[in-house]
C-alpha cells in the first residue's frame, strides 16, 4: 500500500544535532558524513510515517529521533540485506507502539470488553469476512496516489475510537502479525479479532460516505 501524502512538520534541527552528536562518538569523519546524508534522505519519510500513525507532530518527531538514535546504535547490524528505509521503518514501527503505550494511549486489558459496541459484529462472520460485502471500491492507482484520498483515509482512522485505530493501524498499515500485536498490547486473540472487526466496519462506513460516495471527477 502506498504511503500517506506529505505533511508539513516543524524543523528538526535540534533533533538532527542530537543524533549527529551521538554519531560522532561512533564513526570516523568520512563515515559520519555518509551516515548523516543517509539518515537525512529518509527523515521526511519517517516523519510522515510517524505523524500518520500518531496524529501529533511532537510525538512524531520524538519517535523519529528515537528511531535514528537506535539506528545509529545498531548501525553495525545493518548489513544491506534490506533497503535502509525498510530497516528504519521497522525500527520506527516498534518505537511508535512503545511510545503509545508509555504515554498511556495504549490498550489496557480492562478497557477491552467484548461487549463494547457489539452492533458491529453482526456485519462479519466468525472468521472476519463481510456478511454484507461492500460494493467493489475498485481503487485505481490514481486514487491510491491521491493526496485527497489519503487525507480522507487518515481522517477516518483518526475518528475511530483510539483503541480501534491503533490496532487497525498496527495490523493493516504497519503489517505486524496478530501474534506481535497481542504480545505488545497484552490482549487476547479473541479481543484482537473483535477490535479489527469493528475497526473495519467504521472505516468502511466513513470511507464510503466521505470518498467512495462522492464525485472526485
Amino acid at each position: 500500500m502506498p504511503g500517506p501524502p506529505g505533511i508539513a512538520v516543524r524543523s528538526m534541527a535540534q533533533c538532527h544535532h542530537t543524533v549527529l552528536s551521538k554519531a560522532r562518538r561512533r564513526c570516523t569523519v568520512g563515515d559520519e558524513d555518509d551516515l548523516a546524508q543517509s539518515l537525512e534522505a529518509h527523515r521526511k519519510y519517517l516523519q510522515r510515517y510517524a505523524l500518520f500513525h500518531l496524529h501529533d507532530t511532537a510525538l512524531a518527531e520524538d519517535a523519529v529521533q528515537d528511531t535514528l538514535i537506535a539506528a545509529l546504535a545498531q548501525s553495525r547490524r545493518f548489513e544491506g540485506r534490506s533497503q535502509l528505509r525498510t530497516w528504519l521503518t521497522a525500527i520506527l514501527k516498534h518505537k511508535i507502539v512503545d511510545m503509545v503505550r508509555k504515554r498511556g494511549r495504549g490498550l489496557p486489558a480492562n478497557t477491552l470488553s467484548l461487549n463494547d459496541d457489539d452492533s458491529g459484529d453482526a456485519s462479519f462472520t466468525s472468521k472476519g469476512a463481510w456478511i454484507d460485502p461492500p460494493a467493489d471500491w475498485g481503487l485505481p492507482d490514481a486514487a491510491l496516489e491521491s493526496q485527497q484520498f489519503w487525507r480522507v483515509y487518515q481522517e477516518c482512522c483518526r475518528l475511530m475510537p483510539q483503541r480501534y485505530g491503533l490496532v487497525y493501524s498496527m495490523r493493516e498499515v504497519m503489517d505486524l502479525s496478530s501474534e506481535e500485536i497481542c504480545k505488545k498490547l497484552d490482549i487476547s486473540t479473541s479481543n484482537l479479532h473483535v477490535i479489527l472487526f469493528r475497526a473495519r466496519l467504521r472505516l468502511r462506513a466513513c470511507m464510503t460516505k466521505n470518498w467512495f460516495g462522492t464525485d472526485h471527477g
